[in-house]
């Protein structure tokens, strides 16, 4: 007879089959009701609707969500192919969204049918589907795009309504960015009564400083005899220039953010000090802060490690074993210990006048390279692993925010550095400096580290001291970052970083350390 474990073994050899093909969205006929029991009590399943499932881990606790926001898309491309075949789409503002790259999780997910019966289908984690009846585009006017129904890029131009030109003005911009010819609306906008939203597209492009698309738009339009009044439907002029070529729209959707947010933090954030006069003096005070700082950031990435842990490691009193769960803990520890000496070369490099963004640019690779090298040495890496950025989707715990692709990485991260090297407000590089980085989550493991020791160097360009998140506050540290990932509001994570400076300007005491040390 099979033990339990060869049971369990055998049901999730099926799982992995099906995974292997690309099912996510997991039908209750998919499985024998024996394995998709065993696999639904032992934690690998999981319950969406009735009769319908997606993977998930068993040391995932109960009521998380990154199970479900991991899967929300392809779950609803397969849950809405087989119940309406192909009559739906997603509505054009949620394709538009979608054009523009942005793939963070909607609360309702707005679905049109012919058939459809307006009802709501409730989702974990309050997320829906709204399911609208409305005609649906044909042909050309409608796409695939990883497995789900949108409208055509022009079409959900023409089809989307005004007040979304208002309402997610970023996700619009960078949608726009991707036509290259006035051609590609003209065709749509002439085959019926479109001079409204020609007037209205023709308005948005010279917005975006796509002047020659919108007198195309214009001068084509009258002359097919259609009364055609420009009107631009955002509230305020884009405030950074679009190149003529089409460019990623991961990386004008970034440069968006950082010009639209960069005002905001100016007025709430403290001003910066200076350069120090006293440099050793700056330097000695990074030194005296790691454990504390190792603790806390460590620890908020989920490692247990204590006082004790981080100065035996950094005394180099340790010996690495991959079966040992405190020697699991004691690599992160030595990682972000040499990790950290390359941080404060950096911090020596901007002390003296570098160009911050320029230094980030230059070493953050070397960082990351030192922060995993004794995963490398212990064999649970291989030297291949450290060799760039990641090279596969990433998705963030219980965040509704989804990362770019790896190919997009490749796009953003020289955007975002330009835009750090460009930047003249030291305020500005902290706080963006840590977002856009964790937004675009460039390395596979390290992300948040990384992006704590990149605030810190853009503190030390203005003459702010180094700062340590407090493990007791990290729930309002990553509801913060949530807030400016899925609804671009900085202002919460602003105000959080800006309380911890004010508390380092005044020589306020750094975090506590726990008993044990």
């Amino acid at each position: 007879m099979a033990k339990p474990s060869e049971k369990l073994a055998e049901s999730l050899n099926v799982l992995h089959n099906l995974q292997e093909r690309g099912i996510v969205a997991i039908r209750s006929g998919d499985l024998t009701r024996t394995d998709r029991e065993r696999l639904y009590q032992n934690g690998f399943l999981r319950e969406v609707i009735k009769g319908w499932y997606i993977p998930s881990r068993p040391d995932e606790a109960s009521g998380e969500s990154t199970a479900w926001y991991t899967s929300f898309w392809p779950f609803c491309a397969a849950y809405l192919q087989h119940l309406k075949g192909n009559d739906w789409c997603l509505s054009p503002e949620q394709s538009l969204s979608l054009h523009a790259e942005n793939w963070t999780v909607p609360k309702q997910l707005l679905v049109r049918a012919t058939k459809a019966r307006n009802n709501i289908t409730k989702l974990p984690h309050g997320t829906s589907l709204f399911d609208i009846r409305a005609l649906i585009p044909k042909d050309k006017k409608l796409i695939d795009k990883s497995g789900l129904r949108l409208f055509s890029l022009p079409a959900a131009l023409i089809t989307c309504s005004s007040r979304y030109f208002k309402q997610n003005p970023n996700d619009i911009r960078a949608a726009l960015s991707k036509i290259s010819d006035a051609s590609e609306v003209l065709e749509q906008l002439l085959e019926g009564t479109h001079s409204t939203i020609a007037g209205r597209l023709a308005g948005a492009f010279r917005n975006i400083g796509r002047n020659r698309i919108a007198d195309d738009i214009l001068n084509t339009m009258r002359a097919a005899g259609y009364n055609v009044r420009e009107n631009d439907p955002f509230d305020t002029q884009a405030p950074i220039l679009f190149s003529a070529r089409e460019q990623s729209p991961y990386v004008n959707r970034i440069r968006l953010m950082w010009h639209e947010m960069r005002e905001l933090i100016i007025e709430r954030f403290p001003e910066a000090p200076g350069l120090p006069k006293n440099i050793e003096a700056y330097r000695k005070h990074v030194e005296d802060v790691y454990i504390t700082d190792a603790y806390h950031s460590l620890s908020i990435e989920g490692y247990r490690v204590s006082p004790a842990l981080i100065e035996r490691v950094r005394s180099g009193n340790w010996k690495p074993d991959t079966n040992d769960r405190e020697n699991h803990n004691a690599l992160a520890a030595r990682g972000y210990w040499q990790a950290y000496q390359s941080v404060r070369k950096s911090i020596g490099k901007v002390l003296h006048g570098d160009i911050p963004g320029t230094v980030v640019d230059d070493d953050h690779r070397t960082w990351y390279r030192e922060m995993f090298a004794p995963v490398v040495t212990a064999g649970i890496l291989n030297p291949a692993d450290l060799a760039g950025y990641r090279n596969g989707p990433i998705y963030i715990r219980n965040s509704m925010h989804a990362p770019p692709s790896q190919e997009a990485v490749r796009d953003a991260m020289p955007a975002f550095f330009d835009l750090l090297r460009e930047e003249q407000e030291a305020s500005v590089r902290v706080v963006l400096g840590q977002f856009i980085f964790v937004y675009i989550h460039p390395y596979m493991d390290g992300n948040g580290r990384m992006g704590r020791f990149l605030m810190n160097v853009m503190l030390a360009s203005g003459g702010y001291p180094w700062i340590i998140i407090p493990l007791d506050e990290r729930h309002i540290y990553m509801a913060a970052l949530e807030e400016a990932s899925v609804s671009q509001n900085i202002a919460p994570f602003t105000d959080f970083l800006a309380d911890i400076v004010k508390a380092g300007l005044k020589g306020m005491r750094l975090p506590d350390l726990p008993f044990s040390q």
